[in-house]
C-alpha cells in the first residue's frame, strides 16, 4: 500500500494514531444503585420497610397530638374516694368462724368539668388479717360533673376465716383496744363519658385502709373513727 502524498506537508502522512481501547472496571459493592440491580427483591423490601416505617411514625405522631389536644379540652381529674364513716356493731372470732355486722359510707367526688362517670358496677369487699369475709353489691348510677355521691356498703353475716399465729395475736390485739384494722376495697366497672362520646370501660380498684371502734347498743366502747381518703388504682 503506497504512501499519500500530500502537496503542503514535507513528508509522508500515515494518518491519526488510533488510542488503544479504554478498559471500564466494575468493583463489586461500590457505585450506587448496583445492589439493586443485581438483586431486585432486596430493592423492592428495603423500599417496603421504608414505607411502612414512615407510616408507623406518621401515625404516632398523629395519635399523640390528638392525645394532647383531647387532653388539654378535657384536663381529666382523678376521681376522688373518702370513707366518711363506719360503724362496727358486731365483730367476733369463734372456732375459726366470724361474725360481723359492719356498714361503711363512702363519697365519691367527681372533679371534672366536661367528664361524667357511668358506675356499671361496684363490688365491695371487706378484708381482715389480709382474708376476705365479706362481699356486696352496690347499685350503679351516673355521676355528672363537678359532683360529689355518697354510697353505702353493708357487711352482715357470718363466714369461715382462718387465722394463724400472728394473725390470731393481731385480733387478740384489736379487741383489747376496741378499734378493728378492716380493709375495704371497692373493683369497680366504669365507662367515661366525654360530651356524647362514651370509653370503653376500665376495671379501677378502690382500697380503703381503716381502723373501725367496735359499738355496742350505739355506744363506742373505744376510740374514734377518723374519716380516711382511699387510694386509687386505675390497674
Amino acid at each position: 500500500m503506497g504512501e499519500t502524498k500530500q502537496p503542503h506537508l514535507n513528508g509522508a502522512y500515515y494518518g491519526p494514531s488510533i488510542p488503544p481501547p479504554s478498559k471500564t472496571y466494575h468493583r463489586p459493592g461500590r457505585g450506587g444503585g448496583s445492589c439493586c440491580c443485581c438483586n431486585p427483591f432486596s430493592c423492592l423490601m428495603n423500599c417496603l420497610c421504608t414505607c411502612v416505617f414512615q407510616i408507623l411514625c406518621t401515625i404516632l405522631v398523629v395519635a399523640a397530638v390528638i392525645i394532647l389536644i383531647l387532653w388539654l379540652i378535657f384536663r381529666p381529674n382523678t376521681l376522688k374516694f373518702h370513707a366518711t364513716n363506719a360503724t362496727l356493731t358486731e365483730f367476733n372470732l369463734n372456732n375459726n368462724t366470724l361474725q360481723y355486722n359492719l356498714a361503711v359510707n363512702l363519697t365519691i367526688r367527681n372533679p371534672n368539668r366536661r367528664i361524667g362517670v357511668y358506675y356499671d358496677g361496684i363490688e365491695a369487699r371487706a378484708f381482715y388479717q389480709g382474708q376476705r369475709f365479706a362481699t356486696t353489691q352496690l347499685q350503679p348510677f351516673f355521676q355528672g360533673t363537678k359532683s360529689t355521691d355518697n354510697v353505702r356498703a353493708e357487711f352482715r353475716g357470718q363466714n369461715l376465716v382462718l387465722l394463724g399465729n400472728r394473725e390470731q395475736s393481731n385480733y387478740n390485739g384489736d379487741r383489747s383496744s376496741g378499734m378493728y384494722d378492716i380493709d375495704v376495697k371497692l373493683y369497680m366497672r366504669i365507662r367515661l363519658k366525654f360530651g356524647i362520646v362514651r370509653s370503653t370501660r376500665v376495671r379501677p380498684k378502690i382500697d380503703c385502709d381503716l381502723s373501725i371502734p367496735l359499738s355496742s347498743n350505739g355506744t363506742v366502747s373505744s376510740g374514734v373513727y377518723e374519716s380516711k381518703r382511699c387510694d386509687f388504682d386505675w390497674r
